[in-house]
């Protein structure tokens, strides 16, 4: 039962960690219709240049900084270049985004190495905030959970209570209209861009310390959050928030159970008649398949909802 509990609470942390890392993309998504191939590159350079920053000041600066620098690189990034692909439609930015990804992976390595990064978590915030069954529970990780959930609460009421939400969401209906009423689309766009890939960059910090800085970690966690947001449905925040957490949740669980297929199936009657089948079930352990969680969540949803959970049904 403790294992259960304190999994269940890691899922939640690395769910939410996962809303911090898609909520940018889905705000992009939602807002310039772009599916950024480049979004988790952002969060690499976070983690690197959050290091940087922390060994020359300490962890609170880069915290607050790291965002606000790679965010006005992605800024940079839309004005001279993704805006120029825009030109050539949706597969022309595809390319773009998928091209820079390739890009800054070879500019980390280039100036990082291949090795990770000797990463840890700061000694202030390196202390139990509360014990559940003999478990610690340490300040950092209930930092990551309540900035994800103040990220979730500050844009949902951003886009959908507020004027500037009614314009951002305007930019992407009606862009020549609002341009006729005096407002700058071109800089709302590059704006919001930014503010995705800040978001990004944030998730890069606070997770460069718990799940390592190192070139693939782009890799690991890009697939995964383009799960989140077909799973969530495109352009959902609160789709983004509960396919998140149900993704952490069910894999962290997995990877906690060193049990066989073969001892899952049985209760249920479902037994191989090949031998090589019972075999293969018999050394496959749930805890093997974990990675797998997401992509069978997608494949499952996609086929009874395929417009996501929060997302628009498709005919």
């Amino acid at each position: 039962m403790e294992i259960v509990l304190f999994s269940f609470f890691n899922g939640v942390l690395y769910g939410l960690l996962l809303f911090m890392l898609a909520s940018g993309l889905t705000l992009v998504f939602s807002m310039m219709g772009v599916l950024n191939f480049a979004h988790a590159s952002f969060y690499m350079l976070g983690a690197y240049i959050g290091y940087e920053v922390g060994r020359a000041t300490n962890f609170y600066v880069a915290l607050c900084v790291v965002p606000v620098m790679v965010g006005a690189l992605g800024m940079v990034v839309e004005r001279y270049g993704l805006r120029r692909a825009h030109a050539y439609g949706h597969v022309g930015e595809l390319m773009f985004t998928f091209g820079l990804a390739y890009v800054v992976q070879e500019i980390v390595v280039t100036i990082w190495g291949r090795a990770p990064l000797p990463t840890q978590i700061p000694a202030s915030l390196d202390f139990a905030i509360f014990r559940l069954h003999g478990l610690d529970y340490n300040a950092y990780r209930v930092l990551m959970l309540v900035l994800s959930i103040a990220i979730f609460a500050s844009l949902f009421a951003l886009v959908a209570r507020t004027r500037l939400g009614l314009i951002l969401r305007a930019a992407t209906t009606h862009p020549a209209t609002l341009a006729g009423l005096g407002h700058n689309v071109t800089l709302i766009f590059a704006l919001v861009f930014g503010l995705g890939t800040a978001l990004a960059a944030l998730a890069g910090v606070l997770a460069g310390n718990v799940l390592g800085t190192e070139p693939a970690m782009a890799i690991h966690l890009g697939s995964i959050i383009f799960v989140v947001i077909v799973v969530g449905g495109l352009g959902s925040l609160t789709g983004t928030l509960i396919a998140s957490l149900a993704i952490g949740i069910l894999q962290t669980l997995a990877s906690s159970f060193d049990v066989s297929l073969s001892t899952l199936l049985q209760p249920l009657g479902m037994q191989p008649h090949w031998p090589q089948m019972a075999v293969e079930l018999t050394t496959t352990t749930l805890s093997r398949l974990a990675p797998l969680v997401p992509f069978l969540l997608m494949i499952i949803l996609l086929i009874v909802r395929p417009g996501g959970l929060m997302g628009r049904p498709m005919n």
